[in-house]
């Protein structure tokens, strides 16, 4: 016994067949890609956008220039401000060192000027305290035995300074000559004021030129002005009326002057002109 089946076969191969032969075409899975564009269109035209990146691009271009000319040309400024504070920093300190080189001599010559003006028995005092307030500031230099700051060339002691000394005992002796002649007026204060600043100044010198310490040369000036205040009052309260009574502290005075004036003039020639303190 056989058995067969029969499988519709036709219908399936009329169906394939014809699709076969009328292929559906699908729209909605074709992507529709626009065709490619050539290298003519591409360097030949350009969007909007791509137009305003390139002027921003050389805006940038410019203003980076611009901001390494503002930069160079602030260093030329800085570079020229620098040159000139070195130059006037230079000019200063030229003159200051020449300046300190002249104190004692200006000061000599102030001093004599005072003694010549005034040329009385209390110039003759005051030129005997001169030379006794130096030869105090050496034998302080001894004692003490303090060395001056270590950029100098010098070797002697520094404490105190001998020129601070010096200088303000002049100073006290000229301003109180100055209020003495004058009175004490607004004239006299103003002129007294000045001359304590020049002191101060060329004093100060002695530091800025690293001769000194500030300690050296404070204490030097304050040794000078007490110095210069006690003798001038000691003409005043004993030696004035001394002097004027007896003729032998008349004498001893004038001969005191002459051989201790004498005596500093050759400390000078061997010393001064010699640059030494």
């Amino acid at each position: 016994m056989s058995f067969t089946a029969s499988i519709p076969i036709r219908p399936f191969t009329r169906f394939s067949h014809s699709r076969l032969r009328n292929p559906i075409k699908i729209s909605a899975f074709t992507l529709d890609f626009p065709p490619p564009k050539s290298a003519h269109c591409n360097s030949t035209t350009r969007s909007p956008n791509s137009m305003n990146a390139g002027a921003i691009a050389a805006r940038m271009d410019d203003d980076d220039d611009d901001d390494v000319d503002v930069r160079f040309s602030s260093l030329e400024q800085e570079e020229a401000l620098i040159n000139a504070s070195k130059l006037v920093g230079a000019s200063v300190s030229g003159l200051e060192a020449v300046l300190n080189k002249l104190s004692k001599w200006l000061f000599a010559v102030v001093f004599g000027v005072i003694l010549l003006w005034r040329h009385d028995a209390q110039t003759l005092w005051a030129s005997i305290g001169s030379v006794l307030n130096s030869a105090l500031s050496h034998i302080l230099k001894r004692i003490l035995n303090q060395k001056r700051p270590v950029s100098t060339s010098r070797s002697d002691p520094g404490m105190p300074s001998s020129h601070a000394q010096s200088i303000f005992y002049i100073v006290t002796f000229a301003v109180v000559s100055m209020v003495q002649w004058f009175g004490l007026n607004g004239l006299t204060a103003a002129l007294g004021g000045i001359i304590f600043a020049l002191g101060s100044y060329f004093s100060w010198l002695r530091i800025s030129q690293k001769l000194h310490t500030v300690n050296q040369v404070l204490v030097g000036a304050a040794i000078g002005l007490g110095f210069s205040v006690i003798w001038l009052w000691l003409w005043d309260a004993f030696m004035l009326e001394a002097f004027t009574s007896f003729l032998w502290v008349r004498i001893i005075v004038v001969l005191a002057a002459v051989g201790l004036c004498s005596g500093f003039v050759i400390y000078v020639i061997r010393h001064w002109v010699l640059d030494e303190e």
